[in-house]
């Protein structure tokens, strides 16, 4: 279905143009609704264009050597994705796939590249989003050195967790045991041990679709290592 002007206009890309701008976009762009692990997009393609993501959610995902899934980052609402093949027109260098159901919109390449680099509004847009990828990906490169399961899955929650306007610290839609596992490379099974235990010690606890980190220092120091479950 077309897109709608109001629906541009929370997306982060357009969130600072103009209405006029915004009525010569809309035309040319129109949603679609993906399932859960509908891949929309493939690792390799060169004609997706620049992706949305009105609502729902969206996960970057690669694959090793002998097949085994690796989560490298998560797209939330209102962010754009596919910006690197529309910069160099090189290969989608990773699958996105849906994790919930969510809904899409795509900018063909040419007018995307054209937007990008036309408006101020819209390079400082991609620029901080590129900043905000490699600093991510800085973080779990980081994260995947660490020694032992338990302190990657602290860490990957601790990069996950955003300040509220009210103070709280808050994993938004937290990823599933599973989603998680595939991030920092270990098991859903210890994914949910970890969560068991740092629930027990009331340092994250569940409120309705978020994850409240209660003990900020504490889930750093399981990271550091410095908090551990007793050895059974």
């Amino acid at each position: 279905m077309p897109i709608l002007i109001p629906i541009l206009q929370g997306l982060r890309l357009f969130d600072s143009l103009p209405v006029e701008k915004l009525a010569e976009i809309a035309p040319s762009m129109s949603e679609r609704r993906v399932d859960r692990r509908e891949v929309v997009i493939k690792r390799g393609q060169t004609d997706a264009g620049l992706g949305f993501l009105i609502e729902g959610r969206l996960q970057t995902v690669n694959f090793t050597l002998d097949g085994k899934e690796v989560g490298i980052d998560f797209v939330d609402n209102g962010d754009f994705f596919g910006e690197l093949s529309v910069i160099d027109a090189k290969p989608a260098p990773e699958y996105i796939i849906a994790v919930a159901p969510s809904r899409v919109a795509f900018l063909d390449r040419d007018r995307a590249r054209e937007l990008m680099f036309s408006t101020p509004q819209a390079a400082e847009a991609v620029s901080t989003r590129l900043a905000d990828r490699m600093r991510r990906a800085t973080s779990h490169r980081a994260l995947l050195a660490l020694p032992s399961s338990f302190q990657r899955v602290c860490a990957q929650l601790a990069l996950l967790a955003q300040r509220l306007g009210n103070g709280q610290l808050v994993i938004v839609m937290p990823p599933t045991h599973q989603e998680i596992a595939i991030m920092v490379n270990t098991s859903r099974e210890t994914v949910t041990r970890t969560l068991q235990f740092l629930q027990s010690m009331k340092v994250v606890a569940r409120a309705g679709d978020e994850l409240v980190v209660q003990q900020p220092e504490t889930l750093q120091q399981a990271a550091d290592g410095k908090v551990a479950p007793a050895k059974s």
